[in-house]
């Protein structure tokens, strides 16, 4: 099966309690399908814009992901973030943010991609997210993610978006803000009711709660003792998570158990260095040696 990822591609300063690093490669567009390289090949919509280094095209083809969808926009500016973290790597603020293409029309969908099966919709305005479910009528797996803005901002019509997936990955924040409930497994079961197959409530360093139609799984995080940069480690979960689903065409409780799984022990990795810089030393050799340590962690 195809699997196509719609998010941002942005360059990066973040700032951590020991250093600084500048001009990074960011965003989801990129995060998200270079996780999910180790498991199929992914294809990304994106825009960018001209003042895009070509080294960041470099890392696109190193992945080896279907980059025919990432438009460089002439006259445009790729969008900018500058975050800072807090002391005990957890919390971070934006110290600084242009939006630059990003205020632009987003990319159409293009014919090549029409055959895309499964669809991963990172975080972008409702209507862009409506969008694109349109344009892939004959997708047999969808799923979502979201962030405040967006739940405060345009609620109708996320909603409307979450009533058509399969399934959707937020924090524990999110979930409170969309229902009200600060425990995230009663929001997970007062969103599963909205439709979706499954919801993933990621509750960062204390791990993820899923409930699924047929039944709940719960997992921690890895125990890394390596925390450079935790940027990204939320689209790298979802990647390597719907590369696997995408790999198996598994959508059961067992198989979003295993999903769950990869997307935790990649995620661990992605945390280890600044950028991806760790991804790109990685092997799906390695993600699975420490997924059989994490499955010897987490045995009872």
């Amino acid at each position: 099966m195809s699997l196509i990822v719609t998010g941002a591609v942005c360059i990066d300063t973040i700032t951590t309690p020991s250093s600084t690093a500048e001009n990074l490669l960011g965003g989801s567009g990129i995060y998200f399908p270079a996780a999910a390289s180790f498991f199929t090949q992914p294809r990304v919509l994106a825009a960018v814009g001209d003042d895009f280094p070509d080294d960041f095209l470099a890392t696109f083809d190193h992945f080896n992901i279907d980059r025919r969808g990432l438009e460089i926009r002439k006259g445009s500016k790729t969008f900018r973030w500058h975050g800072k973290y807090h002391e005990n790597m957890n919390g971070r603020d934006t110290v600084g943010i242009e939006l630059n293409v990003l205020l632009e029309e987003p990319p159409a969908l293009p014919d090549f991609y029409a055959d895309s099966k499964v669809v991963f919709l990172a975080v972008d305005r409702p209507s862009n997210q409506l969008n694109l479910l349109n344009a892939v009528p004959d997708s047999t797996l969808t799923v979502m993610d979201t962030i405040d803005l967006y739940i405060n901002q345009n609620r109708d019509e996320l909603l409307e978006v979450i009533r058509k997936v399969d399934g959707l990955i937020i924090n524990d924040s999110e979930a409170h803000a969309l229902t009200g409930h600060r425990n995230p497994i009663v929001a997970a079961a007062e969103l599963e009711k909205l439709g979706p197959a499954f919801i993933i409530i990621k509750k960062g360093e204390h791990g993820v709660v899923m409930k699924h139609r047929d039944g709940w799984a719960a997992l921690p995080a890895y125990p890394a003792d390596k925390v450079v940069d935790p940027t990204g480690a939320g689209d790298s979960f979802a990647g390597a998570m719907m590369g696997y689903l995408t790999e198996t065409g598994d959508t059961s409780l067992i198989g979003l158990r295993k999903a769950l799984a990869y997307g935790t022990v990649t995620a661990s990795f992605n945390i280890e260095d600044f950028s991806l810089n760790r991804m790109k030393t990685l092997t799906r050799d390695n993600i699975d040696k420490r997924l059989a340590h994490f499955t010897q962690i987490v045995s009872i």
